[in-house]
């Protein structure tokens, strides 16, 4: 596959995914239309990167395309040419959805059919969607299987991404396309956004400020670093084949508590913390059975937690010397 289109490819993830292609020699065009969702500045450095990374020598060709997925003529323009697709585009986050369900489906849901359609006139072009743990609701059977129901999403974002798991199967039984569903498990690492718990508790703990803690700080997350997913990423891209759904997390469930607790020792200091009521939509804990992924595709996430923080902290720091970060 010489061409690969990456919606939201602006993004976090999206921008990680690029550098790993281009850097692989391979050409990659980019669709987003830098959603004021967060600052757009960040997005447009992240663009900057990726014109870096296909200015080096061997590196795949970069093209960035403005535009929104929800618009079928654009993405009848950016799908036409390409051999691959991996749709990251989407709005995020789990509490603004309950205050805008409406938007998060039109972008969801009706932007991810939109594109499906135009990619229909492809034929066997392998589709990769993002998915989200959120799907798994309130499970309380732990670590998540791809096999465990998902009928009961707490909050609009997970009820969009499992619908847009159930619209990618419609598509591929009758298309015929590879179509691959990942579903996230709290991905961190350099130029995450800056309202994700470790880029806004970095933030807060340096300038002397309150951390947020929701609950009794007991929650877990299964945090995963932004290189072990852009393995399984392009693994999934590479090896895709019918229709497939993967867990794509650490593996490992860190508490909340702890989480805190290693940003204080790795930055150095001590956090104030402001306790707060536990939020509508979030959910006690995630943890990825990873056996599928790890068998199917080689996926095996390589960082532990406090190697992945003291990586992030390490990009923040020379960043924020940049000027670049508050």
């Amino acid at each position: 596959m010489s061409k690969i289109l990456i919606t939201g490819g602006a993004g976090f993830i999206g921008s990680h995914v690029c550098r790993r292609l281009l850097a692989a020699g391979r050409d990659v065009r980019v669709l987003d239309n830098f959603d004021p969702f967060y600052a757009e500045s960040i997005k447009r450095r992240n663009v900057a990167t990726c014109s870096e990374a296909a200015a080096r020598p061997g590196a795949g060709r970069y093209e960035l395309v403005e535009g929104d997925f929800r618009d079928a003529g654009t993405c009848e323009r950016v799908v036409g040419d390409v051999d691959g697709v991996i749709h990251l585009g989407a709005l995020a986050g789990v509490r603004p959805s309950i205050a805008d369900p409406i938007r998060y489906m039109d972008v969801n849901v009706t932007g991810t059919q939109t594109l499906l359609e135009a990619v229909r006139a492809r034929p066997r072009i392998p589709f990769v969607f993002a998915s989200s743990s959120s799907v798994y609701g309130g499970n309380e059977k732990v670590p998540f299987a791809e096999d465990d129901p998902v009928d009961h999403p707490v909050s609009p974002y997970a009820a969009s991404k499992k619908s847009g798991e159930v619209l990618c199967y419609t598509f591929h039984h009758l298309n015929g396309h590879p179509v691959t569903c990942l579903r996230f498990f709290t991905v961190y690492g350099p130029g995450q956004r800056p309202e994700m718990a470790i880029h806004l508790f970095s933030r807060k703990l340096l300038a002397g400020e309150p951390i947020p803690m929701f609950g009794d700080g007991s929650t877990r997350r299964d945090y995963t670093y932004c290189d072990d997913i852009v393995d399984g990423v392009v693994a999934a891209l590479d090896k895709a084949d019918g229709y497939r759904i993967y867990n794509i997390g650490g593996a490992h469930t860190t508490e909340l508590r702890e989480l805190i607790a290693t940003l204080e020792d790795v930055f150095g200091r001590k956090a104030i913390i402001d306790r707060r009521p536990e939020q509508p939509g979030d959910v006690k804990q995630t943890w990825a059975d990873t056996s599928r992924i790890r068998a199917e595709l080689g996926f095996a996430p390589q960082t532990t937690v406090r190697e992945g923080v003291e990586r992030f902290a390490a990009w923040y720091l020379a960043e924020r010397a940049a000027g670049r970060l508050a």
